[in-house]
């Protein structure tokens, strides 16, 4: 299984971090599968880092085999959504990147792809384009975002992911982040919500 995940891609975010010339293409990268956290196991804050930044986003379950999809035909490799958290330790992705070295240790280490649980696409009432979803930490919403909003949508980024990569079925897709990263502490509640739906559940230790 593969995990793909996009940066850049809310407007809002990147002005957040200050990111002056928006992408033209999408921007990816790749976790291992190492990093998946799922069913409600707890995230256990790592030693290497002293500042772990969430950061929600939609993502999406790849259901069949492709290589070089047409943007029209990328709809047919997915079939379920759910909410996810792409965690970044971001002091030590701030030293690699000033360093001028890769950065994906510090995206892609143990845990820091949380999945929750996944909704079919064939039952969700709007689109995948059309899609609420937020972050609520000890009960306070910390983070929301609507997918609309991508600069690169779902299946323009399919259609560009397997121009360089086979999907295969039961690969991941971390579509992206809004604004309002934030970083998470020891004893953190955090619960994924797409609309009033709550798909993910976990604590921070």
């Amino acid at each position: 299984m593969k995990i793909f995940a996009v940066g850049w891609n809310y407007l809002a975010h990147n002005k957040e971090m200050n990111r002056a010339l928006l992408p033209k293409e999408p921007v990816l990268f790749l976790k291992p599968d190492t990093a998946i956290l799922k069913d409600g196991k707890p995230f256990f804050y790592p030693p290497f880092s002293e500042r772990i930044e969430y950061e929600t986003e939609l993502v999406v379950r790849i259901s069949r085999l492709g290589k070089n999809v047409a943007p029209r035909f990328a709809h047919r490799y997915y079939d379920a959504v759910t909410v996810g958290i792409d965690f970044t330790a971001r002091d030590l992705q701030s030293r690699l990147r000033a360093e001028g070295g890769p950065w994906e240790i510090s995206k892609g280490f143990d845990g820091s792809a949380v999945v929750g649980d996944f909704v079919p696409v064939s039952e969700l009432e709007r689109g995948v384009q059309d899609l609420q979803f937020s972050l609520h930490i000890d009960d306070k919403v910390a983070q929301q975002g609507h997918t609309a909003d991508m600069i690169f949508p779902i299946d323009e980024i399919i259609a560009y992911i397997s121009r360089f990569y086979t999907l295969r079925m039961g690969d991941l897709l971390f579509t992206g982040t809004p604004c309002g990263v934030g970083p998470v502490a020891i004893d953190n509640h955090l619960q994924g919500f797409l609309g009033d739906r709550k798909l993910l559940d976990f604590h921070v230790r």
